[in-house]
């Protein structure tokens, strides 16, 4: 199976050590955020874990920790962006975040690690051509660490209006002009971009439009096929294949006004008062009221189709 631990907070900013306990525990409980009850236990096991699939906005603490990683398949996405302070109020300086980035590439290789450059809005601070110029910089600061870049536009979910009322949408004409820019300075640095999210309207431009934590990526990272469940995206138009998250909303520190993923700063800052580094869960403890259940896991690899493609010649017909 695939464990994901971006999607709802960037734990190895934040909450390195306490992911670090769970690795070396080999286990990791995962309150329902629909239903707070309700907890999941995934075994941290790489005979059952075939990738886990990573999003920061800063690698850095993880880095000293990477042995411990490697008896599993990762995807490492990380985000840099060109915003300042008061947009991102507590992301490491930039230039730092793109060191690590290039120290984790080393480690892991650039097929199990892409640069996300999201989400983008157009302002009177940053306008297209601000962007078309960071873009540029950071891409060919990272040319040869990487093979992927994920770009979006901003997409206005209530919580992202009520922290950041004064954003907007981005125009269809800034869309395409960004967006061909853009797909033209990846392609130059050795990068495919890949819109996510975004429809197909860059596919013109020479865009990877089939998503950005697809099936393939994680077999890209795995080395092997997958032979994966079923699956029913979140949003009609992400064709990413997310499972087995074990973050939780409201505890990312990053405090970005764009986040989808906390409601407010207090919020965030009463959860991470409970964060206990050598709990089994991310925020606070079990309770006599939670009912513990343990996940359905096993491996995804397909090994006939794994051996089929070390060894194709095996099985041709006999000429």
């Amino acid at each position: 199976m695939i464990i994901n631990t971006g999607q709802r907070t960037d734990i190895p900013a934040f909450y390195s050590e306490w992911f670090v306990n769970r690795l070396k525990a080999g286990e990791v409980l995962v309150r329902n955020p629909y239903n707070p009850v309700s907890v999941t236990r995934y075994r941290l096991s790489p005979d059952v874990v075939d990738v886990i699939g990573f999003c920061t906005k800063n690698p850095a603490p993880m880095l000293p920790h990477m042995q411990l990683l490697k008896p599993f398949h990762q995807f490492w996405y990380v985000t840099i962006t060109p915003y300042r302070k008061e947009i991102e109020p507590h992301v490491p300086n930039k230039l730092q975040v793109l060191e690590s980035f290039k120290r984790l590439s080393d480690v892991v290789g650039t097929q199990c690690i892409g640069w996300r450059y999201d989400p983008v809005f157009i302002s009177e601070q940053y306008p297209v051509e601000r962007h078309i110029r960071a873009f540029e910089y950071m891409a060919r600061t990272l040319s040869g660490y990487t093979q992927t870049v994920v770009i979006s536009f901003i997409d206005l979910y209530d919580k992202t209006r009520r922290n950041f009322p004064d954003v907007e949408q981005v125009s269809a004409a800034d869309r395409l002009t960004l967006g061909k820019e853009l797909v033209e300075i990846g392609q130059h640095y050795g990068m495919t971009v890949r819109p996510c999210a975004e429809g197909d309207e860059l596919a013109r431009f020479g865009a990877d439009c089939s998503g950005c934590m697809t099936v393939p990526m994680y077999e890209q990272a795995a080395g092997q096929k997958l032979k994966v469940p079923g699956y029913v995206p979140a949003r009609k138009q992400c064709a990413c294949y997310l499972s087995g998250d074990i973050g939780a909303y409201n505890t990312c520190g990053h405090l970005c006004r764009y986040c989808y993923a906390n409601y407010d700063a207090e919020t965030v800052r009463k959860n991470m008062l409970r964060h206990d580094p050598l709990s089994p869960m991310l925020i606070g403890h079990l309770t006599a009221n939670d009912t513990v259940h343990d996940a359905v896991q096993e491996s995804w690899i397909d090994p006939q189709i794994d051996m089929l493609s070390i060894a194709p010649t095996l099985f041709e017909s006999d000429k």
